[in-house]
Parts: structure tokens; sequence; C-alpha cells
């Protein structure tokens, strides 16, 4: 095994000090309130009848198995729609009933 210089070990920390604030960047979950909403005219949303506001008042996002935003949000993110919120509210096609 080589042993580390002195000038390789300064230079891999400044190295690693230089980039952390990306990295830490990588590895942060993007919130919720930076996600965009889903807009009910975009293609995808379009083909899974997906509405803001549900005609079906048993079958809402905030109740489907999809979703995976807090029950008391008014928004939150959905499987089907990745990197978008979804109102909890709305409904689509793929909704399926949360068991518990």
């Amino acid at each position: 095994m080589r042993k580390l210089s002195r000038r390789r070990f300064v230079k891999f920390a400044a190295t690693a000090v230089a980039l952390s604030p990306s990295l830490l960047q990588l590895g942060r979950p993007v919130m919720a309130a930076e996600m965009p909403k889903v807009d009910p005219d975009d293609p995808q949303a379009r083909g899974l009848s997906y509405v803001h506001d549900s005609p079906k008042p048993e079958s809402l996002c905030a109740n489907c198995m999809l979703y995976t935003g807090s029950a008391e949000s008014e928004w939150g993110p959905c499987a089907v729609f990745p990197g978008k919120l979804v109102a909890a509210d709305g409904w689509c096609s793929a909704w399926v009933k949360k068991g518990g």
C-alpha cells in the first residue's frame, strides 16, 4: 500500500471541502413545496383521467394507496406522478383503496 503524502492529503481534503455543498445538495430530499403540481391537461394526467376535485367522494387521492402525502396536507406526492404533487381531494383512474 502506498503512503499518502502530505501534499496529496491536502489536495484531497481541499477537493472534498470544495465539493461538499454539491454533495449535500444531491443527498437532500426534494421538499414538497418545491415540487410542481400535476396539470390535469398534462398528457399522462389526461390518460389517467386525473382531476383536482374527485367526482367520487369516497375515492380521493388522500385515501389512495399510491398517495404518500400526509393526511392533513392539501397536496402531496403520488407514485403515479413522480416529482409532482397531486391534490389530496383529487382522483385518477389508478386509484387503489388504501388498506388498513
